[in-house]
């Protein structure tokens, strides 16, 4: 309108009137895609750490130690499932509700969240923020956009996802809990008690955190396999990602148009998840602690519940404690892969892993280029995978350092449990219970850097991407 019109910001300067609330958001969205992500997990963490260490958030009504409160909220929002409280003692209704809440909230993903909070805010979806969205499908779409290969999620689409997100969420928590509802009544639990572990088992398994509601945690379900295995149903759809979720809805009847991402994750999942529940039959069948008195079939399920876990389900029917050196090394590598991209779970991505395979065999056939279904996955997507495994990998080794400083643990443990917070998975050896208050702080900093670093990293490396016109002169060095 005119002689009230204000000239839009450019370039980060205003000019005449101040800008709106919604416009100035959209200006830090449009530019500062990842800052945005990590801004909003990290006011969601200070939220909650404060509402942890309230009096009402405690089934004693006495104030949580910071630490402690902290550590809660970075695994709710994180949706890790590490714990240095008793989860089903410590926390009152309100504590209690306030984990449910949020790890549905942190579920959803880093740059997925960031969307959603930009769309309600400005009541608009751009093109920046639909690439903000995508990005947690393909990174590298924060700088290029469109991209040609088929991937699960376009553009158009975007919209779609972030209702799917929402969708899936509800109706599969919805499911599990009305499923392992006789369960919870079988087991001797009042109406009420079993409708309240019902929905937390739920919600825990879909966004792979591993939290237990009721104190004797999974130990009257060992052999209930009915409730086991709708577990695993949710830890592995929560897994495999929202927009491999949304495209099998939309084409499952199709697999010939699925993209190369689908494909991928489907594959590599499978074939990890039949890899764990052998090396896990193997390597325990004989151990007494853990599956050494059972039969054949119940040790053949207990190991594939036991691979979906370590995935980054987060639950367990055997103490971590009492595995093999040999099945601990196995946990910790499953766990360090995780599951799917813009997924629940953690890690670095089952695609990422599949490409440093695929480009692995690539090398040693001596072909060209990395192909996949058919399709070509350029060397801009490698270089990514290897950028996200050399950071995840220096998380952990950072962290396990600082710890084994701190503690002086034996070295297996200490890396377990930190693997286990930077995947974001929840299994632990009994370790991070007993951290002194400094080692609680860089857990909860390992859980963060794992939960967030690993996507905003990845975008941030895509978007520095520069076009450059010239190349210099080529060297080869000596390498292995």
């Amino acid at each position: 309108m005119r002689g009230q019109a204000f000239d839009r910001p450019r370039f980060g300067r205003f000019r005449g009137r101040p800008v709106k609330l919604r416009d100035a958001i959209d200006q830090v969205v449009g530019r500062y895609p990842s800052r945005f992500a990590i801004t909003v997990f990290l006011g969601l963490i200070v939220l909650f750490t404060v509402l942890f260490t309230l009096p009402i958030s405690s089934r004693t009504r006495e104030f949580t130690p910071l630490h402690d409160a902290l550590f809660t909220a970075v695994s709710t929002i994180c949706v890790t499932g590490l714990t240095t409280v008793d989860m089903s003692t410590h926390w009152s209704a309100f504590g209690n509700g306030l984990v449910f809440i949020g790890v549905n909230i942190g579920g959803v993903g880093v740059l997925t969240l960031a969307s959603v909070l930009g769309l309600a805010i400005s009541r608009r979806l751009g093109l920046r923020a639909k690439l903000i969205a995508a990005s947690d499908t393909n990174p590298s779409r924060i700088h290029t956009g469109p991209v040609s290969e088929r991937q699960a999620i376009k553009l158009g689409d975007v919209g779609g996802l972030l209702a799917a997100v929402a969708i899936s969420a509800i109706v599969i928590e919805g499911i599990t809990m009305l499923a392992i509802l006789p369960s919870m009544l079988a087991a001797g639990y009042d109406f009420w008690h079993a409708l309240w572990y019902s929905a937390y088992y739920a919600a825990m398994a879909f966004t792979n955190t591993g939290f237990s509601p009721n104190p004797e945690g999974l130990a009257p379900f060992e052999t209930d396999y009915w409730m086991l295995t709708w577990l695993m149903i949710a830890v592995f759809l929560g897994g495999l990602g929202f927009p491999v979720i949304f495209a099998l809805a939309r084409g499952w009847r199709n697999p010939r148009r699925w993209g190369v991402h689908v494909k991928l994750t489907l594959t590599t999942t499978a074939v990890l998840l039949v890899f764990g529940m052998i090396m896990f039959l193997l390597l325990e069948y004989s151990n007494p602690k853990t599956y050494g008195s059972m039969g054949f079939g119940e040790t053949t399920y207990q190991a594939l519940f036991m691979s979906m876990m370590t995935r980054s389900g987060g639950f367990s029917t055997v103490n971590m404690h009492d595995l093999y050196g040999s099945s601990m090394l196995v946990s910790s590598m499953l766990m360090f892969i995780g599951g799917g991209s813009a997924s629940t779970a953690g890690g670095i991505k089952v695609t990422t892993f599949a490409v440093l395979v695929l480009a692995a065999f690539a090398e040693a056939r001596g072909a060209p280029a990395i192909e996949a279904f058919g399709r070509r996955i350029p060397a801009d997507i490698l270089r990514l995978a290897v950028a996200v495994v050399l950071w995840g990998a220096t998380i952990v080794a950072g962290a396990s350092i600082w710890i084994l400083q701190l503690t002086k643990m034996p070295f297996e443990q200490v890396l377990f449990d930190v693997i286990s917070a930077f995947a974001t998975c929840g299994l632990s050896t009994g370790l991070t219970a007993s951290l002194p208050p400094e080692g609680v702080y860089v857990m909860a900093v390992t859980m963060f850097l794992g939960r967030v670093g690993t996507v905003t990293f990845a975008a941030a490396l895509a978007s520095s991407q520069r076009r450059q016109l010239y190349k210099k002169p080529e060297e080869r060095p000596i390498v292995g």
